[in-house]
């Protein structure tokens, strides 16, 4: 597949329209956590769009940070012609159910938030019309709500993604919600992507990795791409000079994208 998205690229790079797509942003009731949560939805213009990638903030962002670090994101959703969903997650979820009720953010968005949308914009309910991916924390985020949810996803990814938490115990919030590491690892093994692979089935997840050669997650991608690889779980790993910036993530989502439509197009043909 990665030919095709490298295709996709090379093609789109002299198609981005001049108009854009339609930004809204849409307040969605949590009962869970009992407070509204907003969220930006990109929906391509003069066109209904059947299938939804759902894409995660990092560390210290919100629903707005992915159009403020890649405003051609806009373009990108028109030439595809998918909608893209950028919920807030908090300021340092990590999107998961933690002991605290106002941190239920896996129940957010598999519970709350896609059946929100799907009735509000009409598009595809089942899981081959559904993506997931991140940055940072978002890819964290998106890869351990895909591998715990693959009735909810068939696609899934994550650029710059801590995908194992473990080398990194003191940053971040995370012991605030898990504990001590030292003092709960079951814990921390159960909130990390890299112990969560024995959970992918067979053929159920297309999944697309990238990471900067500089970034300080470069060593964990590297070792999920290898455990990936050992238990023969098909995916594609895409390795770039880049830090662990915005400056790389606005590079990094037009692979990302172009992996999704190619999903999308996929499954479409199938049909």
């Amino acid at each position: 597949m990665m030919k095709y998205i490298f295709l996709l690229l090379v093609t789109i790079a002299g198609m981005l329209p001049l108009h854009a797509a339609t930004v809204d942003t849409i307040t969605v009731q949590s009962v869970r956590m009992s407070k509204d949560i907003k969220a930006v939805v990109i929906s391509p213009e003069n066109k209904k769009a059947t299938s939804t990638l759902y894409l995660l903030h990092g560390y210290s962002g919100n629903y707005a940070s992915w159009v403020q670090t890649a405003p051609h994101i806009k373009q990108l959703v028109d030439t595809y012609g998918y909608m893209v969903v950028c919920p807030d997650g908090g300021f340092d979820s990590w999107y998961w159910d933690t002991e605290t009720t106002d941190y239920q953010y896996e129940t957010f968005i598999t519970k709350e938030l896609i059946p929100f949308v799907e009735r509000q914009y009409k598009v595809g309910s089942d899981r081959v019309n559904r993506a997931i991916t991140g940055l940072s924390m978002g890819g964290h985020g998106a890869l351990y709500l895909a591998f715990r949810h693959q009735d909810l996803f068939a696609f899934a990814g994550s650029t710059s993604g801590g995908v194992d938490i473990r080398p990194f115990p003191n940053n971040w919030s995370m012991k605030k919600r898990l504990g001590d590491y030292h003092e709960k690892p079951a814990v921390w093994n159960a909130h990390t992507v890299i112990e969560l692979t024995h959970l992918v089935k067979p053929q159920s997840l297309q999944l697309f990795i990238d990471c900067g050669t500089e970034d300080f997650f470069f060593e964990v991608n590297n070792k999920l791409h290898e455990k990936l690889t050992y238990m023969n779980i098909p995916h594609h790993y895409l390795t770039m000079p880049g830090k662990h910036n915005g400056e790389y993530w606005a590079r990094s989502i037009d692979f990302q994208m172009a992996f999704f439509a190619q999903c999308f197009q996929d499954q479409n043909a199938k049909k």
